[in-house]
């Protein structure tokens, strides 16, 4: 690869000496090997997200169980931004796109948290929780934050079996947008349950969602059953029906490019833990869709995809067991760049 690549992994592993594998790897342009980046972070972290700025490749943050963690050289040394998590788990950031000193970080139980000064001092804001929420899996995790590229201050937030929020004001109030999900999870083919007792299960587990600067008034979402699309910010919603283009509809990821707004791409695969995955990409704002990993057989679940700020063609992206490959020419030819052995649970991808 001509660019840099940086891979978050979150579950250890045993190897050699029972070493542990989670942690942030990078593999500089050129480079054929991985490195363990370590300085300045704290032993045995894993790490859920990565947030990459897009006017500067040498300045990203960090999310993991252990703090929110910035950097400004490429990676090179860390610092800790002082968000004190407690017993709860980043996972996700948002980088406000024309205010560097403004972050919003996503945490279990529906937590986010946000500073204007640059991580000199956070609040945390005033969520709530969806009314279809369900609580008997695990803590509602917010995995993904978008902000309406005309209108910054409109944010909204994807939960892992929690649905989705939205704030008209910056994070000072917030309000539940998920009705519609919930009632679709009566349509027998958007019913499902695996962990909880509750057939809305599927519905309400987000993973991701986008908006692009050419639609922004239409939101996206990925969940365990599809891709789904508001065309009023949240106020209704309606499925898209990715199976006329895919054979797999278990949405992990979905972004726009950051160079053509009428670029989308979306990592499905068949379930959370699967032996198979894939990437797809839109050129028409997201109505028609192709399948772009040619010639890769993916082992695992499709969790994360990007694309380089600086090179529209340069997209990279990882496989939860440890399978990351990337294209310099938008798709035609892919290159594979497999992790250390014993590295597992990739949570995150960023390239520049």
């Amino acid at each position: 690869m001509e660019g840099t690549v940086f891979v978050g992994a979150a579950q250890p592993a045993s190897g050699s000496g029972n070493t542990h594998t989670r942690g942030i790897y990078r593999r500089k342009a050129g480079q054929n090997e991985w490195e363990r980046l370590a300085n300045g972070l704290p032993e045995n972290m894993q790490v859920n997200c990565i947030a990459a700025r897009p006017d500067n490749p040498e300045a990203l943050c960090i999310g993991s169980q252990l703090g929110l963690f910035h950097s400004s050289d490429g990676g090179d040394s860390w610092k800790d931004l002082g968000l004190a998590t407690g017993e709860m788990d980043i996972y996700s950031i948002l980088l406000h796109p024309r205010d560097p000193a403004t972050i919003y970080v996503g945490m279990d139980h529906n937590a986010i948290f946000k500073t204007t000064d640059a991580g000199k001092n956070w609040r945390r804001l005033p969520t709530v929780q969806p009314a279809g929420a369900i609580t008997a899996c695990f803590p509602l995790r917010v995995l993904r934050m978008a902000a309406d590229p005309s209108n910054p201050e409109e944010v909204y937030a994807a939960m892992e079996v929690g649905g989705i929020i939205r704030s008209l004001d910056g994070g000072a109030t917030w309000e539940d947008v998920s009705r519609d999900l919930v009632e679709m999870a009566k349509t027998p083919h958007l019913k499902n349950k695996i962990l909880s007792d509750s057939e809305t299960e599927g519905m309400m587990d987000l993973h991701a969602l986008a908006i692009s600067p050419a639609q922004p008034a239409k939101v996206w979402v990925a969940n365990r059953m599809g891709l789904f699309i508001s065309g009023d910010r949240g106020e209704s919603w309606r499925e898209f029906g990715i199976r006329r283009f895919s054979d797999l509809a278990y949405g992990r990821d979905i972004m726009v490019s950051p160079h053509d707004p009428d670029v989308f791409y979306a990592a499905l695969s068949v379930s959370a833990r699967g032996d198979t995955g894939s990437l797809y990409r839109s050129k028409d704002q997201g109505e028609t869709w192709q399948r772009l990993d040619h010639g890769h057989a993916v082992n695992s679940t499709m969790m994360t995809v990007a694309v380089s700020s600086r090179n529209p063609d340069r997209i990279c992206c990882a496989a939860r067991l440890g399978q990351v490959f990337g294209t310099e020419d938008g798709g035609k030819s892919w290159q594979s760049m497999p992790l250390p052995a014993g590295v597992a649970d990739v949570r995150a991808i960023a390239c520049v």
